[in-house]
């Protein structure tokens, strides 16, 4: 964390695929009341303009609002009634598209963590978009925050080289399901099920699509 700054908008790519590729190897970190809780996004997947899959597709509502933010904004919503879900808005004002945070590799508040989590086993802590909003306690009260601005929760500069990045198809969804537009860490433990794999279950996805 020493080494790590707020990214600046204008470091963004203002492209979401490209955007979502940007930030592998990332930092994602959140200010509590108790620490600071961090991680290395080691996970993404993008929603780009005109994704059927995604939550922008039939336009702009109260919910999906902030997904058509400036890019660098989140976009946090409650999947299944279960689990919330961080996505950061990729494109530019006013068009709707975002990256999903699959997971981090978690850094810095690993006891924060933890306690969030209920378990102690650091490589579940985050791994999955359900349990990654859950340790670091993100909630629809952060949707809509600048994620480019020191705060409750940003996105920081890497602080050290990450490994190669590997390309996939998205997890669990039906709609352009063949599009490649997972990236990830290829190697990294804390990265999530494989795309090859079949979902069987809300409760193992953990998600809808943004």
């Amino acid at each position: 964390m020493a080494r790590t700054r707020v990214l600046d908008r204008a470091e963004l790519p203002t492209d979401t695929a490209r955007l979502a590729h940007f930030l592998i190897g990332k930092m994602l970190v959140r200010g509590l009341s108790e620490g600071v809780a961090a991680g290395r996004i080691v996970e993404t997947e993008a929603y780009v303009i005109g994704d059927p899959a995604g939550h922008a597709y039939r336009g702009i509502t109260p919910r999906n609002r902030t997904l058509f933010l400036e890019r660098g904004h989140a976009y946090v919503y409650l999947a299944y009634g279960i689990s919330f879900m961080l996505n950061v808005s990729s494109e530019a004002s006013g068009t709707g598209a975002g990256v999903l945070i699959r997971a981090i590799e978690p850094t810095d508040g690993i006891a924060i963590m933890e306690r969030n989590r209920g378990t102690r086993r650091v490589r579940s802590l985050a791994r999955g978009p359900g349990r990654l909003c859950a340790a670091l306690e993100i909630d629809r009260r952060l949707d809509g925050i600048d994620l480019c601005r020191t705060g409750p929760l940003w996105l920081g500069s890497g602080d050290r080289a990450h490994g190669e990045i590997g390309q996939s198809k998205r997890i669990g969804i039906t709609r352009a399901a063949d599009s490649l537009l997972r990236f990830y860490i290829r190697g990294n433990r804390f990265v999530g099920k494989s795309a090859g794999m079949h979902c069987h279950g809300r409760s193992i996805c953990q998600r809808k699509p943004v």
